[in-house]
């Protein structure tokens, strides 16, 4: 389940919870709600540790030294001795 599965099963929760009155027999939707929002939370603190965990940081490229005086070779296929 990733993040907006979680945000969604809050904001499920927090309607079935605070925005509506039904009355089921057999069935609290109060609690369902809170069950909802409660497993939407721990998706959330769970993804956004895996996430922290699995971000990697690049060290900035090196710039490149090219050096005038070192011989320049073409490398086209015909100049390394093949095809003459």
């Amino acid at each position: 389940m990733g993040l907006g599965g979680c945000i969604i099963l809050i904001a499920v929760g927090a309607i079935l919870t605070f925005a509506t009155d039904w009355d089921m027999q057999g069935v609290n939707l109060d609690l369902v709600g809170i069950i909802f929002m409660i497993v939407g939370l721990i998706g959330v603190t769970t993804f956004s540790s895996i996430y922290r965990r699995r971000r990697v940081v690049v060290p900035p490229p090196t710039g490149v030294v090219d050096d005038p005086a070192a011989p320049h070779h073409r490398r086209d296929g015909y100049s390394d001795g093949y095809g003459v």
